[in-house]
């Protein structure tokens, strides 16, 4: 069996150690540093929801995380993200994994997509989720 990507890259509420979830993740997770990827940006309300685009300018900034226990965060946090078969389908976010640029290097990480339409929901232009 291969080992689990260890880095996780987030960008909305689960930078927010007073969430639980959060605080979760700031237990059991070092922080690495910050970085970016090409995407946009939307506000979905309470939280914010990030989707790749490689043919913007645009980027999404959040941070790299290492995680101690891969598996066993990422089942944690996909409970919270609304990833997986046993969640409502079409699952909210989705799981991927992808390169995230920082000031001196790449970090393949794994992230939570939006996974519904982003049609109507305003853009965070600045790609940075502040609340």
């Amino acid at each position: 069996m291969k080992p689990v990507c260890p880095h996780l890259f987030i960008y909305g509420t689960l930078l927010d150690s007073a969430n639980s979830y959060g605080a979760y993740l700031q237990q059991h997770c070092i922080l690495l540093k910050t970085g970016k990827f090409k995407g946009k940006l939307y506000d979905i309300g309470e939280y914010p929801g990030a989707i790749a685009h490689e043919s913007t300018d645009q980027q999404v900034h959040g941070s790299i995380y290492l995680m101690d226990e891969p598996e066993k965060i990422l089942a944690f946090i996909d409970e919270y993200e609304g990833f997986g078969n046993d969640q409502e389908q079409p699952n909210l976010f989705i799981r991927e994994l992808t390169t995230i640029e920082t000031d001196i290097d790449t970090v393949h990480c794994w992230i939570y997509l939006y996974n519904l339409p982003v049609n109507n929901l305003p853009q965070i232009q600045s790609g940075r989720y502040l609340k």
